[in-house]
């Protein structure tokens, strides 16, 4: 696992194996970045990176200047590491927290420009994600909401998804606000 883009560009990670997680490969995160460095501005950004796990995304959103990234995660080890890395590469802008993302997000009121999303796979919840962020409005107008999921799962259904980008097993579903009218 490494960095790909920003100011700590070939950074690589080294979490504990222990973790409970399955962390985005480098090649479906770059794919991802690469689409996202064509659509958005990195600079000052708020994101949510929900099921943060090893931290991976939240730290490539830090390293490309995000103003602020939330890591949300149920285990305490994964938490830990993402603070103790978020610390040692000077990414103050990190902000972790110990919860499960369901009850975070029945309690969330800020809205994000951009909210990743990668549970686990055998989740039987994922399809949720998208009614629960969109019902509760936590996406600035023109936001983007990233779903990773297994490729075989199909979240095309909500009235926002966009597109869906597949990288072998793993898929990436897109989801965006509506823009602000004037």
């Amino acid at each position: 696992m490494r960095i790909i883009g920003g100011k700590l560009k070939g950074l690589r990670l080294n979490p504990p194996k222990n973790l409970p997680v399955r962390p985005t490969t480098d090649l479906a995160k770059e794919a991802l970045f690469n689409i996202l460095q064509n659509i958005i501005e990195f600079e000052e950004i708020t994101v949510l990176d929900l099921f943060s796990g090893t931290g991976n995304i939240a730290m490539e959103f830090a390293s490309r200047g995000a103003g602020k990234v939330i890591g949300v995660d149920r285990s305490i080890h994964c938490v830990h590491y993402l603070k103790d890395a978020s610390r040692q590469h000077g990414l103050t802008q990190i902000h972790t927290f110990k919860a499960d993302v369901f009850k975070y997000l029945a309690m969330e009121t800020e809205q994000y420009d951009l909210i990743f999303a990668d549970p686990p796979y055998d989740l039987n919840k994922i399809p949720e994600i998208p009614k629960i962020i969109f019902d509760k409005n936590l996406l600035k107008p023109g936001g983007l909401l990233i779903v990773e999921h297994q490729s075989l799962q199909n979240l095309s259904n909500h009235s926002a998804f966009t597109e869906q980008r597949k990288y072998g097993h793993s898929s990436f579903s897109f989801f965006k606000a509506p823009e602000e009218t004037s």
